[in-house]
């Protein structure tokens, strides 16, 4: 029956992506609330789940179904763990609450139902993805997820100008269209890497199943570490694939044109889904590369800890110094999102620095997760709201919003304290445990740059809070305010109660606080100790978990009380300083041309490519011009003379009087089914799709 559920939790979101052109058949409405209703299945499937990591001794738990023998066996099923349970019910319910705000947010849009396809789709791919018991099944709804991705992202692709984002003038805005083959390029640059890290795995290992690796590991893994390197490239592809999906340095720069979407789609992307699945792959290596460094003996190991707390670090450091000049709302919040995953990639990458901190390394990455998804839902999702009701992208086009949007101000402000951190909220909690991880391990670089990203989040969070509901209202603002018959005001009902109820639940989790870490703390300790037999004893630093709260406020204050007289209390002028230090200016352009990264790429791959089919056009241009006009004569001929006899002895010989046929038996059916209607020709090729699919499984 457990099993069952977990079936039920993927199908459940692909049922409504089959059955919304019927039901858009009946009325809107009822379209509507059956997508809505068919990610609420998802998510019970996914909450009747839970007892089951209070149970003792029934996890790990296996469902398998053999899909292909030859040329290589892969099995098609799911696995129930604490970490795919704990993953799979914050997908499932963060993605219905962001159902539920589409209610009102996607009210009177002429694409509804592919929006509504889409989502599903989406949601149902990263359940397939989490719930999956195979490396193979992995990687299909990892491209699942990133193809629904690049749909939702490019949703506008008719490329109307108010769907651009970018600028302001003279910047360079971007297009919808452009914006998803960004991120499905590069998203898939690294898919395809970490598929060829999982293929040498199945060459030394013989096997694609998550749990035949964990429990074989001590006969491939000594035979991998034979070759030297091999385990440095393994850990590099495998690392590749990651840091693509969860837009990690140096394959970031696709997130923030991700903003091109509806509100709820980067909700969906940025919280609940897409950028979660590569950390929770990284946490799915974990445990074989653990037992490769630390109980195996290969030294090569390490590596894969080594390049994922890095990547985590820099990229936490990178992305906050980012956010600290973007005028974009939704943009602000997509550099925090690549931030705050950095820090959950440097909290499971220091877990392998020392046996004595893998619990704790482990546990902090996702209960840092686990918070990341609630307060950043809550966040993005008012940000739609916000946006809707100025009209504008910009939070300088915005300003004292707050008595017009009370509950989206209460709302966003406690999602803002949870990102800066402030005790209790969960953000405060889940923060400190991967700081204080990260110390135990005594890389103080690493710590040192994690800090620094404390000290970056609390400004730009602050910054864009105040810049949005206090201060003095901008011009735009009060053009809104001013007109008649129009104000800005709260969005629909369903859009404040998934606001509400996810603010509710980051004070509820905030409450529990401590008791949720041990909790998590405790599920691992029995997934990777006990199941796993993975050794944890060893010495490490303790530090003192008092010293490090009073450091890590003390770094929340230093940003948070100079963005308070900036952009709350205005007795600071933003502006008189900007023009008054040059190095402000200086630093200004490099964070705003976001260290010039994303110019450099274009240079090197976009413009590299076009100068280099240039350069091949104009060398061999000449060469292919002069053969073929060589040999032109010849080949007209042999087409001339092959045409005819195609003719005679083909067309007239054959195709003829099957054609005829054809009309007379199957063109009366065929006629019936030409409907004229692209929602019928959808479903039929889905229903279709999965007959085929159900054949192919069962025999």
């Amino acid at each position: 029956m457990d099993t069952q559920l977990a079936w039920l939790c993927i199908i459940f979101p692909f049922i409504g992506v089959v059955l919304a052109p019927i039901l858009s058949r009946i009325s809107t409405s009822v379209m509507n609330f059956g997508a809505v209703f068919f990610s609420f299945l998802a998510a019970v499937s996914a909450v009747m789940l839970l007892p089951l990591l209070f149970g003792s001794g029934s996890l790990p738990m296996e469902s398998t179904y053999q899909w292909l023998h030859t040329p290589i066996d892969v099995s098609f099923g799911v696995l129930l763990d604490q970490l795919s349970i704990i993953v799979a019910n914050v997908v499932a319910i963060i993605s219905f609450f962001i159902m539920v705000y589409c209610l009102g947010y996607m009210k009177g849009s002429p694409a509804i139902m592919r929006f509504w396809m889409l989502m599903n789709a989406f949601i149902g791919s990263m359940l397939l993805l989490v719930l999956a018991n195979n490396l193979i099944i992995i990687f299909i709804g990892w491209k699942l997820v990133g193809l629904c991705s690049y749909a939702l992202i490019g949703f506008y692709y008719q490329d109307s100008k108010e769907y651009w984002i970018g600028g302001p003038a003279p910047d360079k805005f971007e297009a919808p269209s452009a914006c998803g083959v960004k991120a499905f390029i590069v998203t898939s640059v690294g898919d395809m890497l970490m598929l060829g890290g999982m293929l040498i795995m199945y060459f030394y290992s013989g096997t694609f199943n998550v749990l035949e690796l964990y429990q074989t590991a001590s006969e491939w893994i000594p035979a991998m570490a034979n070759t030297p390197g091999m385990i440095i490239l393994v850990s590099i592809l495998l690392i590749a694939g990651p840091v693509g999906k969860s837009a990690q340095f140096p394959l970031h720069e696709w997130l923030p044109e991700a903003m091109s979407g509806p509100g709820p789609v980067s909700a969906l992307i940025h919280a609940a889904t897409m950028v979660k699945s590569g950390v929770f792959l990284i946490a799915r290596f974990i445990p074989i590369f653990y037992y490769g460094y630390w109980m195996a003996g290969a030294e090569e190991a390490m590596a894969f800890f080594l390049i994922v707390a890095w990547v985590g670090a820099i990229t936490a450091f990178l992305a906050a110094s980012q956010g600290l000049v973007a005028v974009e709302l939704k943009k602000v919040l997509a550099f925090s999102t690549v931030s705050q995953i950095g820090y959950m990639m440097l909290a499971l990458g220091v877990a392998g620095f020392s046996k004595g901190v893998l619990l704790s390394g482990y546990t902090a990455g996702t209960f840092h997760l686990l918070s990341h998804a609630m307060f950043k839902a809550c966040l993005f999702l008012c940000a739609g709201t916000v946006i809707h009701a100025a009209h504008s992208i910009y939070i300088d086009k915005m300003g004292a919003m707050r008595k017009f949007m009370p509950y989206t101000w209460l709302f966003m402000g406690l999602a803002t304290l949870s990102l800066i951190g402030v005790p209790p909220l969960p953000g405060f909690w889940s923060k400190e445990a991967v700081l204080h991880t990260t110390l135990e391990t005594q890389h103080f670089g690493l710590f040192a740059l994690a800090l620094i990203a404390v000290i970056f989040t609390a400004f730009y969070s602050m910054r864009y809070f105040g810049m949005i509901f206090h201060g003095k209202a901008s011009l735009n603002i009060e053009k809104q305010t001013s007109k008649e018959h129009h104000h800005v005001e709260e969005g629909y009902f369903s859009q404040t109660f998934a606001c509400g109820a996810l603010a509710a639940g980051l004070v509820v989790l905030g409450i529990l606080g401590l008791k949720a870490e041990h909790w998590l703390h405790h599920l691992f300790e029995t997934q990777l100790v006990h199941d796993l037999a993975l050794s944890t004893v060893d010495h490490v630093a303790h530090y003192s978990k008092l010293f490090l709260s009073v450091l890590s406020i003390g770094c929340v204050l230093l940003g948070a009380i100079p963005a308070y007289f900036f952009y709350f209390s205005g007795r600071w002028d933003v502006n008189a300083v900007y023009q008054r230090f040059g190095i402000v200016r200086l630093v200004h352009a490099f964070l705003w041309n976001r260290w010039y990264i994303n110019s450099f790429y274009n240079w090197l791959f976009v413009g590299g490519v076009m100068r280099w089919a240039g350069f091949i056009a104009a060398k061999l241009d000449p060469v292919v011009d002069a053969a073929f006009q060589k040999r032109l004569p010849n080949v007209v001929s042999l087409l001339s003379r092959a045409s005819v006899w195609f003719d005679l002895k083909g067309i007239d010989g054959i195709l003829d009087g099957t054609a005829y046929h054809v009309q007379n038996s199957g063109g009366g059916v065929l006629s019936r089914l030409q409907s004229g209607r692209i929602q019928e020709y959808l479903a039929m090729a889905v229903i279709i799709a999965l007959i085929v699919s159900g054949f192919i499984w069962l025999f």
